[in-house]
């Protein structure tokens, strides 16, 4: 009797099995349909809303640009309204597929903490980018040096995470906006003027007078040199195979590094006129040879 019945449970159970199969075979060109529909929105409404994205992001960097904002400004917040509209249109396709939004939007308060922990490191870099637009210690266009580690250039682009620096290589480099927040870090286009040393040595033979009017003379001759500003040749040091001179003068901040290349090269000019010669490192060597008996 037990037997009979497990047959008849097996037998209805296979029954509600194939019921279910035709059942879902007969529903699926509908169903597929219905996703397919689902799909194409999707593919709608990211491509409207990838235009409509670009059109808000040209409107409000034009916005900006007419109110005199800073470059950098404009680039972080082009960077930020992009990145939080992108994920806006995600939230958005998500929800059409069936993603419950207020249950998604607690997942995401509540993996807010983990996720924050998780990046830590890029939220320092955007807590600095804010920072570094708020104190506005350098700008597009500057020439700064990142003291902690050495790199400089001029300031291109100044993104959500990271500021881009062209050196004068010609090389990109890519410094996180946290550490030049948390850092020393010198903007050397701040101001308008600039001060120029170049370190000159002469031999002890020559006169530091004839030296002296020689470099002063490229200095006056010199036209980017701020002839209202110091100029000055110092002597730095008596070191062991010359004596070192310090050439100081003064030239606006745009013209400082030609001043520098054209300067130095004028004055070797001068002092090979004035017969003022550049010591080679040298040593004397003295041997005391023992007394012959």
């Amino acid at each position: 009797m037990d037997g009979q019945i497990t047959e008849m449970q097996e037998i209805a159970s296979e029954e509600i099995r194939i019921g279910l199969l035709e059942t879902y075979i007969k529903q699926f060109p509908e169903n597929a349909l219905r996703f397919g529909l689902k799909v194409l929105l999707a593919v709608i409404v990211f491509v409207i809303g990838v235009q409509l994205i670009r059109l808000v992001r040209r409107i409000v960097c034009r916005s900006l640009k007419r109110g005199n904002a800073d470059v950098g400004v404009v680039q972080f917040l082009d960077s930020f309204i992009k990145a939080a509209l992108y994920i806006v249109l995600v939230f958005m396709i998500a929800t059409q597929f069936g993603l419950d939004a207020a249950g998604t939007a607690a997942l995401l308060g509540s993996a807010g903490v983990a996720i924050g922990l998780a990046v830590q490191g890029s939220l320092s870099n955007f807590a600095g980018g804010v920072l570094i637009l708020l104190i506005k210690p350098f700008k597009v266009g500057d020439y700064i040096k990142a003291d902690g580690n050495g790199h400089e250039g001029t300031v291109r682009e100044i993104q959500l995470f990271y500021t881009k620096l062209a050196t004068p290589d010609n090389y990109v480099v890519i410094i996180p906006n946290g550490t030049l927040a948390n850092s020393c870090m010198i903007n050397m286009s701040a101001l308008e003027e600039r001060k120029l040393d170049i370190a000159v040595s002469i031999s002890y033979r020559d006169d530091i007078r004839a030296a002296r009017e020689a470099i002063l003379q490229v200095f006056r001759e010199d036209p980017a040199v701020l002839a209202e500003r110091e100029q000055a040749v110092l002597v730095q040091e008596l070191a062991d195979s010359g004596v070192k001179l310090c050439a100081r003068c003064w030239t606006a901040n745009g013209d400082y590094w030609d001043c520098r290349w054209r300067v130095t090269e004028q004055i070797k000019y001068a002092l090979d006129e004035a017969g003022v010669t550049i010591p080679y490192p040298q040593m004397d060597v003295h041997v005391d040879r023992p007394e012959e008996k």
